[in-house]
């Protein structure tokens, strides 16, 4: 059964085609039932929704408008609290959906474990899926307190489904034990971007999801986030990195970790949408 089909009551700004008519499609995946400090991600869909409004669609860094694109926003996916199996697998089938139509998928979290239950369903349709990973933190335990479905496994369950082909940008927070298994296992930078244009150019033509965690960036720029990590990049270097995915493979991503709550200013939520913005016109 379809999860996808119909628009919410309020679209992101300029996503505002049919799903027929649509290249990428849009939905939000709120859940933040393994956050594990403070929760409140869940919220971020319908926050970004409506501030993004405070927007323009226009981009002057790139010079283009959501206006000329097709994004279907297919609003909020109906999610179960405390069942981290059920919520990836109603993920999966509505990215499975998407991905079969032929169409970009982007989804707003929630916690960072959604991402597993998107790129289980993009890597049955890409093989040799590769993925790049902005995010203050590594993501790379095995488990987290007995668990493997963790917002703090997610890349490793990833890793798992992909072979190994994950770049990580921005990690400045991790075990030991994660620190190590890394050297060994993916390619990372950690604290900044430096080095991407290096992993671009190898990742060219080859299939590629991006996953970006926004609590990469500096908490000073975005305070409004489950676990903020001091150290971060800026607001402008994140921008500019994803301006600079323009020409791969993008066959999906996701944007993820506002917890719009902790940000009474509203700044953070305006952030993430921008980044969206750029993401999108970035992608198509």
């Amino acid at each position: 059964m379809t999860r996808i089909r119909n628009n919410g009551p309020l679209v992101f700004i300029g996503c505002e085609s049919s799903y027929d008519e649509a290249d990428m499609v849009m939905f939000g995946a709120p859940f933040d039932g393994t956050c594990s400090y403070r929760p409140g991600s869940r919220f971020a869909g319908s926050s970004i929704r409506a501030e993004s409004y405070g927007i323009e669609t226009y981009s002057p860094y790139l010079e283009r408008d959501l206006a000329d694109l097709s994004v279907f926003d297919a609003g909020e996916l109906d999610l179960p609290f405390g069942n981290a199996c059920e919520v990836l697998d109603r993920i999966e089938e509505a990215a499975s959906e998407i991905a079969s139509d032929g169409k970009i998928l982007l989804m707003i979290g929630g916690e960072h474990l959604v991402t597993l239950g998107a790129v289980r369903a993009i890597a049955k349709k890409h093989p040799g899926l590769n993925i790049l990973h902005f995010d203050a933190h590594a993501d790379l335990r095995d488990d987290y307190m007995g668990e493997k479905l963790s917002h703090a496994t997610v890349i490793r369950r990833c890793h798992e489904l992909v072979g190994g082909k994950v770049y990580q940008f921005g990690i400045r927070s991790m075990t030991r034990e994660e620190d190590l298994w890394a050297r060994e296992n993916v390619v990372q930078r950690k604290y900044d971007l430096g080095t991407l244009d290096e992993v671009l150019d190898e990742l060219m033509g080859k299939p590629l999801y991006l996953t970006i965690d926004l609590d990469v960036l500096d908490p000073s720029i975005f305070p409004g986030t489950g676990t903020p990590e001091p150290g971060g990049v800026s607001f402008t270097d994140l921008i500019s990195a994803i301006h600079r995915i323009r020409g791969l493979d993008i066959v999906g991503c996701d944007v993820n970790e506002l917890a719009p709550h902790y940000d009474q200013s509203g700044v953070s939520t305006a952030v993430a949408c921008k980044v969206i913005r750029e993401l999108i016109l970035s992608v198509l």
